[in-house]
């Protein structure tokens, strides 16, 4: 048996620990892009593994398959839920571009103020308009967001004019949007295929919050990281744990109390503060490279430079039939009411 296949396993060796083997009534399958040394993976599925299976005296069994294990592309995540290939994914609503249009104005270029306060509004934004929105295909089980964004590169970024022309990842197309926009050459690009591309130079950076670096080894990959200073972020990307609506409907009532005890706006702020606890650690662990912080006059010059990115993306909603400023308004909004 394969260590994959052992981890995948995890809930089902939980739920014989205490007094045999239970009947479980509900398996469910998290399927998700990320490494198993990712945090999201061990340090917030695989707690939340055990948790679900201790509450439901091991009647609900979560298996957790990391690395895209189950099959398809980062970008077939959320339609492997809605048509029950799985019964849950864990995956960036910006993979599947021009689908998740309003989730979108979580990651707009320095709107991110706060992590914690932000992954808790777009949660609220779950809750009260987009579960019967853009979400109406699943049942969120939490939404949130990572930490600021740092961008990670072979050649040092000192300044706006230094990303000109450089090969830049972005993870949605709102961050290639931008920098499209700063002059450098965008590439959109899932999180498992950054180290092989840098290490044949088809990109010579990537942006990427500190957290997720280590499972991917990027500090040894590239020896310059440039942060920004001040309160928001050049960017931020959205999350959700999505599962198949008829497979949560179907649950028993009882079982299905005991995962909503466990997920909502409760286990957002847990993914949150598990992604913060891992952003220090992975900029520990680049600690001897060359770690640039942008200061706040120069921080203002990218704010300024990124105007032209709202711009589109106020019409873009409007051809999709929402008021876009509106939409950024509300964002601000409710970050400032979870601050």
């Amino acid at each position: 048996m394969t260590k994959s296949i052992k981890s995948a396993l995890v809930a089902l060796a939980i739920a014989g620990t205490s007094s045999g083997v239970f009947a479980q009534d509900v398996t469910i399958r998290i399927h998700h892009f990320m490494s198993e040394r990712a945090p999201l993976h061990s340090q917030f599925l695989v707690p939340f593994a055990e948790r679900v299976a201790e509450a439901s005296d091991g009647r609900i069994a979560i298996e957790l398959y990391a690395s895209m294990s189950l099959g398809g592309r980062p970008g077939d995540l959320y339609d492997q839920a809605v048509d029950g290939a799985v019964e849950a994914i864990l995956t960036l609503p910006g993979y599947t571009a021009g689908r998740f249009n309003r989730t979108e104005v979580f990651e707009l270029p320095f709107i991110m103020e706060n992590q914690m306060a932000t992954s808790l509004a777009f949660w609220d934004l779950i809750e009260t308009e987009l579960q019967d929105g853009e979400y109406d295909e699943t049942h969120v089980l939490a939404a949130w967001v990572h930490g600021p964004g740092v961008i990670h590169s072979k050649d040092p970024i000192n300044s706006l004019e230094d990303v000109v022309g450089m090969e830049l990842r972005g993870p949605t197309r709102v961050v290639t949007d931008l920098f499209g926009e700063l002059g450098a050459i965008p590439v959109g690009m899932p999180l498992p295929l950054i180290p092989e591309n840098l290490s044949k130079g088809v990109i010579s950076g990537a942006s990427l919050p500190w957290e997720v670096t280590p499972s991917i080894r990027l500090a040894e990959l590239v020896s310059n990281h440039t942060e920004f200073s001040g309160d928001s972020a050049i960017y931020t990307a959205t999350f959700v744990l999505a599962m198949n609506l008829d497979v949560y409907d179907d649950m028993p009532d009882d079982l299905r109390a005991i995962l909503d005890a466990e997920t909502g706006k409760a286990m957002a702020a847990l993914a949150s503060q598990v992604m913060a606890n891992a952003d220090a650690f992975g900029r520990s662990m680049a600690e001897d490279n060359n770690i640039i912080i942008l200061d706040e006059a120069e921080v203002a010059r990218w704010v300024d430079a990124a105007q032209p990115v709202y711009d589109r993306w106020v019409e873009r909603a409007s051809d999709e039939g929402f008021d876009g400023a509106a939409a950024i308004a509300q964002a601000h909004d409710l970050i400032a009411a979870n601050q």
